[in-house]
């Protein structure tokens, strides 16, 4: 969807109401048609002044530890799923208290903390996250399951003893994949692992589940849901984080200088290592509107962050008229992956965050500033 944020205070993050609960009423039909319960992955998507609108179609949250639990708790009115590397002595108490679910990532995990957290909460679940040793992740940056994984329990070192404990078992091996990447994890994942399925009351088939994706063959995931239920008799759950945000807005900067340097550089108000972490870990290449590839269009230029890294550069744009200072640049699909990864690195502004919603108003959230660089430091 198009508008125009010409007006917009820039750095700025517009989370467009409209296109999230598109991608949300997907969710709804994939959850109807499947008997599947889709919960929101924090990791992927944060923007918790969305939650309203958000648990009115999904059936909770997914944390990755005890910051990513007490905010489900406190703004989403659903189920809090808590799964963590490896729980602190410390925190494992209060994770206890806030959770439905507990996923632990070992046997030594779930043996040190089980006694304790039903102790706490007797009606929490107890899970074991498990590594099926099976990915077709396009990144290594981005594949629990490659050699040497710290993610998961393999089969070599599964405890049978777990097996009085558990309520359910969790894989996570998807990276922005189709359902034929999830139908091959599957198959290895029931090859070492089904013989311990009866009994179980859930399997979560973890996020990467690129569902909102065009072309994703979401009635083939159904069937597949669908054959797993009636198969082994438990329910399913499915944790997407990017999937939610995914194509939902924008990231807005304003280009603060221009000049040549055998190629002409484009300064913003924003950030790659800062703001757009994942350009440069992944890497790709976010979409600018209105833009082409390098030389495509007559006027070329090399967008580059606002601090001192000399690889602060988000890519080459070209555009059919010269680029002027003040101009507003729209970076596509920053939503996801985006916000939550963050740095104040420089020193640099945090972008603020707001919703353009349906009615055609623009909410600015939160506004960022000093304060929220100095309160990281001591």
């Amino acid at each position: 969807m198009m508008h125009n944020f010409d007006a917009v205070e820039t750095p700025c993050y517009i989370c467009e109401e409209e296109l999230l609960e598109k991608n949300l009423k997907l969710f709804e039909y994939v959850q109807n048609k499947s008997g599947a319960k889709i919960i929101l992955a924090l990791k992927g998507f944060a923007m918790w002044s969305t939650f309203p609108l958000v648990e009115k179609y999904l059936k909770g949250c997914t944390a990755s530890g005890l910051h990513e639990a007490l905010l489900a708790r406190q703004y989403f009115k659903g189920e809090v799923h808590t799964y963590s590397p490896a729980f602190k002595d410390e925190e494992i108490d209060e994770i206890a208290t806030i959770s439905d679910d507990i996923v632990f990532n070992s046997p030594n995990q779930l043996f040190k903390y089980v006694e304790r957290v039903k102790d706490i909460n007797p009606n929490i679940k107890i899970s074991l996250r498990i590594n099926p040793e099976y990915s077709a992740s396009p990144k290594d940056i981005y594949n629990p399951c490659g050699i040497y994984s710290r993610l998961g329990t393999t089969l070599a070192n599964f405890d049978e003893g777990v097996l009085k404990y558990i309520d359910g078992l969790n894989f996570h091996a998807l990276c922005e994949q189709n359902v034929d990447a999830l139908e091959a994890v599957l198959d290895a994942f029931e090859e070492k692992f089904s013989k311990y399925f009866k009994g179980l009351k859930y399997i979560n088939f973890g996020g990467g589940h690129h569902i909102t994706k065009e072309g994703y063959d979401v009635e083939r995931l159904i069937e597949v849901i669908q054959n797993f239920k009636a198969k082994y008799d438990v329910d399913v759950y499915l944790e997407p984080g990017e999937a939610v945000g995914w194509q939902t807005g924008t990231l807005v900067a304003t280009v603060l200088d221009t000049f040549h340097n055998g190629i002409n550089v484009a300064i913003l108000d924003t950030s790659a290592e800062a703001h757009m972490p994942d350009t440069l870990a992944m890497p790709y290449r976010a979409m600018v509107r209105g833009s082409g590839e390098a030389g495509e269009k007559d006027y070329t230029y090399r967008f580059g962050g606002n601090t001192c890294l000399a690889g602060d550069i988000m890519g080459d744009y070209s555009f059919d008229a010269p680029l002027q200072v003040g101009d507003k640049v729209i970076f596509e699909d920053q939503i996801h992956y985006t916000f939550v990864k963050n740095t104040t690195f420089n020193g640099i502004k945090l972008p603020s965050l707001a919703i353009y919603r349906k009615n055609g108003k623009l909410d600015v959230i939160k506004d960022f500033g000093y304060e929220d660089y100095k309160n990281r430091l001591s």
